[in-house]
């Protein structure tokens, strides 16, 4: 017979992930936007280009397009026949002269070279004068050849990428002023306790005893803003069950997800558990990871719900690394999962935690990784001394000169 007593095993946290990304359906509808609005945006469909480009041969510089059997020592002195700036199309090029060339200016038939502008010099004399070529030129320099960037039919940008400014201006090189993305998700966000005060309301010096200043509502509505989210910002719900109820109910009823901080431990002021099992469905999950040991994850009517810790590292910590790619997933990104880079740690880890853990650290002048002095998941100044964290298998303890995998905040911010 099983002890009703007995805690589950803690669960790991690749496992969490993968149950929570499996449960990131349906996905968020496609609507089209102009491409000028869509830096950030999850592509919902296939960017295919219908032309080449560039479409011609054409000059990477400001200098003179020549034919190179024509440059076989320093010193040619070439007729200058033509000057062919961007936009105008020239006539072929006949041996033994040269044509004036400005950047993006398409080749002339017959050219297959072009000298920059610094290695020649300009000479006077009938029509457009001469030019004296001081070096000697290859066949092929400083010409972009048609096609080397996107041929007709390529696949541009496949949907499920995350759009960047690089991005945009890809997709308009190739005709596009609208995209097809994904909706924004639209986010609801609370926060539970009574402890809770927001600054501006009670001065420091007025402060009751056991009250703090509510930080997690301040950096999780960035997190949200800095993902696209629309935000609807619920703010402080008081420590009881209606309250708590009601809240959820309404976050419901216009949400794609809401998003509760504090409240999903086993105490008895914790009503988060009790509020979404009067309205849904809720489970608990207790992770192999510190910090952010506690996360719920529930439904009601349709939306979804994540419980995050109140203490403030481990909330940040658990949405980036779990509600961040489940917002990407709803968005049917291609890409959501965090990437560590291997660095060499410059301190000793000699204490391993049965738990995965999740160090606080900054890259240093030498090329290595420092270590921020407190580690507690209440420190919110390690999530600002550092640049990102060392993710630190459970059991595993290292020494100075070791490699690790550290995952940088920068990549987990956008």
């Amino acid at each position: 017979m099983s002890d009703p007593t007995r805690r589950p095993p803690l669960l790991p946290l690749d496992e969490a992930l993968a149950a929570l990304l499996a449960r990131a359906t349906p996905r968020l509808p496609a609507e089209s936007v102009s491409t000028f609005d869509a830096d950030g945006r999850v592509l919902a469909q296939d960017v295919v280009s219908a032309l080449t480009v560039p479409p011609r041969d054409n000059s990477s510089m400001d200098g003179y397009a020549v034919r190179a059997a024509d440059c076989v020592a320093p010193g040619a002195v070439l007729t200058v026949a033509q000057r062919i700036p961007a936009g105008v199309v020239g006539t072929p090029l006949a041996a033994g002269t040269a044509v004036r060339i400005f950047t993006g200016a398409q080749i002339p038939e017959g050219a297959d070279a072009v000298v920059m502008q610094e290695d020649t010099a300009a000479l006077e004399g009938e029509g457009l004068g001469a030019v004296r070529i001081d070096t000697v030129p290859t066949a092929g320099q400083w010409i972009r050849r048609a096609g080397e960037d996107v041929a007709a039919g390529d696949l541009v940008l496949a949907s499920g990428a995350r759009l960047t400014p690089a991005a945009l201006g890809l997709a308009a090189s190739v005709g596009f002023d609208r995209l097809q993305v994904a909706r924004r998700p639209r986010v609801a966000l609370l926060s539970t306790g009574d402890e809770l005060v927001m600054p501006g309301e009670v001065a420091p010096e007025a402060m009751k005893p056991g009250s703090i200043y509510n930080s997690n509502r301040f950096f999780m509505r960035a997190l949200l803003h800095r993902l696209g989210c629309e935000v609807s910002d619920l703010g402080i719900v008081p420590d009881n069950r209606h309250a708590t109820v009601e809240a959820l109910r309404d976050a419901a009823a216009n949400n794609d997800l809401i998003i509760t901080t504090g409240g999903v431990s086993v105490g008895e002021e914790d009503h988060i558990k009790a509020a979404v099992q009067t309205l849904g469905e809720l489970q608990l999950w207790s992770l192999s990871m510190k910090p952010g040991k506690p996360f719920a994850y529930g439904n009601i009517g349709g939306t979804h719900i994540t419980g995050l810790p109140g203490n403030p590292v481990s909330s940040f910590l658990t949405f980036l690394l779990l509600v961040r790619p489940f917002l990407l997933t709803l968005q049917g990104a291609s890409r959501v999962a965090a990437e560590p880079i291997a660095m060499r740690a410059d301190f000793d880890w000699p204490r391993a935690d049965r738990r995965r853990e999740f160090l606080r650290a900054r890259r240093n002048a030498q090329g290595g990784l420092d270590l921020f002095a407190n580690q507690s998941s209440g420190v919110l100044t390690s999530a600002v001394w550092g640049d990102g964290v060392i993710d630190t298998p459970a059991g595993q303890a290292f020494r100075r000169g070791d490699m690790v995998q550290f995952i940088p905040f920068a990549s987990l911010l956008t």
